[in-house]
């Protein structure tokens, strides 16, 4: 990486090495401790041989999302860890799915996570000044 690059809040190239490799960690045991969810337990099956399986998980993945806005939406505390507020709980089951998935495919998403923290710190469309522009991105 180009180490002139000017990064937002302190943010260094060393901290987007350690997302990258926290990336690649949560990808990691997310996966295997949910490898069993690959294998069909009737057949034996190795699921991702099925082509609808990757959708079915990425709706998986939109249905903990839609869970955390009803957590968030409603101030829930979560059902199954009641220390936890759901909001939190629904995110962390989103973040599992994903590196689960990730995982299952071998999906380089720590690297690419990386790479696009950096292009989008140094886009013009996301700095300030050109958000308030008209036709600016609102959020």
């Amino acid at each position: 990486m180009n180490a002139a690059v000017n990064l937002p809040n302190g943010v260094t190239l060393a901290d987007l090495d350690a997302f990258e490799k926290a990336v690649d960690t949560i990808i990691d045991v997310s996966h295997r401790l949910a490898k069993h969810w690959w294998i069909d337990p009737k057949t034996g099956e190795d699921l991702r041989k099925n082509p609808l399986i990757v959708p079915t998980k990425l709706l998986l993945t939109v249905s903990e999302i839609c869970e955390a806005m009803e957590g968030d939406r409603k101030d829930a505390m979560d059902d199954h860890l009641p220390q936890f507020p759901a909001f939190a709980t629904e995110l962390g089951d989103a973040i599992i799915r994903i590196g689960d998935l990730a995982g299952a495919v071998s999906a380089k998403v720590g690297s690419a996570a990386k790479a696009k923290l950096l292009y989008n710190a140094t886009r013009p469309d996301h700095k300030a000044e050109n958000r308030v522009k008209k036709g600016g991105k609102k959020y």
